[in-house]
């Protein structure tokens, strides 16, 4: 089979399969997971479509196949298995035994790793994403459940010791929230999503999880993993809009953990239907708008190489991408004539030529970021590399713009996409005002040399983002680090260590310390008659 691209000039850019990544005919996705029980659909269905064209002439997009369109009746079953399934928390799930919800988990995970070559593919169909990216992607998802699991072997040691404080003899553990509503986001589906669900159901919650929009299809292939590896209504997996099947779970009130990534606006009208808002804990990846700051003596090959990924790896569609760019009047157009040469040298080409630029995911995109670009020049910016803004029907070529200042909606929007907004500067007060005054404080990229001038840049941006990049790009690994932001960017903090506490509340059984309590605390732990009261040590 072959894959179409077209260029600018409307021509075709064909180029041929490799049998291994081809998707021949569509995957029609019947299933869905509730209460333990693989559900066949027999209801409307929802198309998916590939960005990368069809080699058919009455089809603009491939069909890569079709998933149920379920319904709200449907949701809420999924919310009554997950609520019979933790039951106040007197279920099976929240009072097993630690190490037995950690067997559950090593067993998913173990039958996760079949699937890779066919997940991996479906990445690359979906959503766009390289094949270098996709495998990587779904080997970080294997290492961040495994080092889950680490963790929480950890977590379950330290609270193994009783505590003794002012007469009161204490065992703490970390306990579930209750039930968690889980959506994850299109540029990593597999891996944010199991960001948020993975530590959620470890922790002893159950959970309801709606794959994203795009991204879909790959889910299907872990449908029998999650059912063959936990209690049933501990993991429901449901398929549909995100608004007709989130909304009425959220009406119930039923949910104690709204689990999110994707745009705040979601997370808000989600937050404004449940009844008891005071209630629902929050765990929310939102947007970001990343700026790097290049100071005068910063090393210019170095800061043009890590702005070119930190801004255009996986076409820019990454929270954590670098969204705009402060260089310093010194050595602006050193920086600028590098950097547009190196973005101009740029290759487009389908996710399994391993090319850094593919095509986009969702198809109103290359338009939204031609509008961006518009507003920008008729405000005064203009378009910097020669390429810049070069449209196909699925594709916009990088455009860097400069100069650019406030008035612009790339300004202050977080673009989302391959447009890389430039501002340059003599005084560092300036790019400070930006991100005192942003809606957003995720991370920032310093660049430069002199310790004089990065120290106190770096003492000012640590009260004003959650991770600054010394002479790097914005990235979110290594997974056992702090993710997180400030401001609208993000609730609640994730990554390995993190997550689990996000999803879960210090709990602890606590008596007077005397000798009729001390008797009663033996025979709980000698007869293993509570799986909370032990003094287990798990390797």
């Amino acid at each position: 089979m072959t894959g179409i691209i077209l260029d600018s000039q409307n021509k075709k850019m064909t180029h041929f399969v490799p049998p291994e990544f081809d998707i021949r005919e569509p995957i029609k996705h019947e299933t869905y997971l509730i209460d333990g029980k693989i559900g066949h659909w027999k209801g409307d269905y929802s198309k998916v479509h590939s960005t990368i064209l069809s080699d058919k002439k009455d089809v603009p997009y491939k069909l890569l196949g079709y998933t149920p369109k379920m319904d709200e009746n449907h949701a809420l079953k999924a919310l009554e298995a997950a609520d019979k399934a933790y039951r106040n928390g007197t279920g099976k799930w929240p009072t097993m035994k630690v190490y037995e919800r950690i067997n559950c988990m090593q067993k998913f995970v173990d039958l996760m790793k079949l699937k890779r070559e066919e997940v991996v593919k479906l990445l690359m169909w979906e959503i766009g994403k390289n094949l270098n990216d996709s495998r990587k992607e779904f080997d970080r998802t294997v290492d961040y459940i495994n080092e889950t699991i680490n963790e929480y072997k950890k977590i379950d040691r330290d609270g193994a010791i009783f505590q003794n404080n002012s007469g009161v003899r204490a065992l703490i553990r970390r306990g579930p929230l209750g039930i968690v509503l889980c959506l994850g986001p299109y540029n990593y589906p597999l891996n944010e999503t199991f960001a948020l669900l993975i530590p959620a159901i470890i922790m002893g919650n159950t959970a309801i999880f709606k794959p994203a929009k795009h991204g879909v299809l790959l889910i299907a292939p872990l449908l029998n993993a999650f059912k063959q590896s936990f209690p049933p209504g501990v993991v429901n997996i449901v398929f549909g809009r995100g608004r007709e099947m989130a909304s009425p779970i959220m009406k119930t009130g039923k949910i104690n953990v709204l689990a999110l990534i994707g745009h705040s606006s979601s997370a808000i009208s989600l937050q404004d239907l449940h009844p008891q808002k005071n209630r629902l804990r929050l765990v929310l990846g939102l947007e970001a708008k990343n700026p790097a700051i290049i100071l005068d003596d910063a090393d210019l090959n170095l800061a043009v190489n890590e702005c070119i990924n930190g801004a255009l790896s996986f076409n820019g569609q990454r929270c954590t991408a670098l969204k705009i760019i402060y260089i310093h009047e010194k050595i602006k157009e050193k920086f600028l004539k590098l950097f547009c040469a190196k973005i101009d040298d740029l290759k487009l080409g389908f996710p399994w030529e391993n090319t850094l630029l593919t095509p986009l995911p969702e198809p109103h995109k290359p338009k939204y970021i031609s509008d961006l670009i518009k507003d920008a020049m008729k405000k005064g910016a203009k378009i910097l590399n020669n390429r810049g803004g070069e449209v196909t029907n699925n594709f916009i070529f990088p455009a860097v713009l400069y100069p650019v200042n406030e008035e612009m909606k790339v300004y202050k929007e977080e673009q989302f996409g391959p447009v890389i907004p430039v501002i340059s500067f003599d005084k560092i007060d300036v790019p400070i005002s930006f991100m005192a005054e942003s809606n957003y404080g995720q991370q920032v990229s310093l660049f430069g040399k002199s310790e004089k001038k990065l120290g106190p840049l770096i003492d000012s941006m640590v009260n004003l983002v959650c991770r600054v990049n010394l002479n790097s790009s914005c990235q979110r690994g290594p997974d056992v680090f702090p993710f997180t932001g400030r401001k609208n960017s993000a609730v609640a903090t994730l990554s390995v260590h993190d997550a689990l506490r996000s999803f879960s509340i210090r709990t602890f059984v606590a008596s007077k310390d005397n000798e009729t309590n001390k008797e009663i605390l033996r025979k709980l732990i000698d007869n293993k008659e509570s799986n909370f009261i032990r003094t287990d040590y798990y390797l």
